[in-house]
């Protein structure tokens, strides 16, 4: 029970948010995992080179359109399978074409980041490569996370029933506790002219576990 409480723990962990701050330029990264903050130092210098599509993106980039169209009725996931088979089953030959035209984006790529650094001051420069580290180390951090649960999963799965039964009851008594502290607080604002703050049309714990 102990082990299964802290691994509850991680999935109220991956649920929250927070406002971080832009090592290069104090900008508020809007939520602890966001893996995006454009610096507000670079903004009056144009927009940074955008990477290009690795060659399989490429492909299916272009074969989603005729996908669709073909297959008018069938879910994103659906396609996405029929894509990466046809690329699997795609000649070399063609496949070099795409990889060829990778290269030689990537190379004016790397040439116009090179362009664009030498644009920036020393202090400029340092912020970038910060915010750079700042979201390797998020991203890093974000891989963990979804290993952790990952494994959470797992372990559920291989819970018996009378052991998950234990988990749904606890889930069942903190969704009551919280529905009485939810009706309490909501009582106070109707006392105090706020029924703007009460919410409307809420499930009850006992319409959400009679299943």
């Amino acid at each position: 029970m102990a082990l299964f409480r802290g691994l509850w723990s991680v999935l109220k962990t991956l649920g929250r948010t927070g406002v971080d701050m832009c090592a290069g330029c104090g900008g508020r990264i809007p939520s602890s995992i966001s893996l995006v903050c454009i610096p507000k130092c670079f903004s009056s210098m144009g927009s940074y080179p955008k990477k290009p599509m690795s060659s399989y993106l490429r492909f299916s980039t272009e074969q989603l359109p005729k996908f669709k169209a073909k297959h008018p009725d069938a879910k994103l996931s659906e396609l996405v399978r029929k894509i990466a088979a046809l690329w699997r089953e795609l000649p070399e030959a063609e496949k070099k074409v795409y990889e060829a035209d990778f290269k030689a984006e990537w190379k004016a790529y790397k040439e116009a980041v090179s362009k664009y650094k030498e644009q920036l001051s020393p202090s400029q420069l340092m912020g970038m490569e910060k915010e750079a580290r700042q979201k390797r180390l998020k991203k890093k951090a974000l891989v963990k996370r979804r290993e952790k649960l990952k494994l959470v999963n797992e372990a559920w799965k291989n819970l018996s029933l009378e052991e998950k039964q234990a988990y749904i009851q606890l889930a069942k008594d903190d969704r009551i506790r919280y529905d009485n502290e939810m009706k309490s607080w909501e009582e106070q604002m109707a006392e105090v002219g706020r029924s703007d703050l009460i919410r409307r049309n809420v499930k009850r714990s006992g319409d959400i576990f009679e299943h």
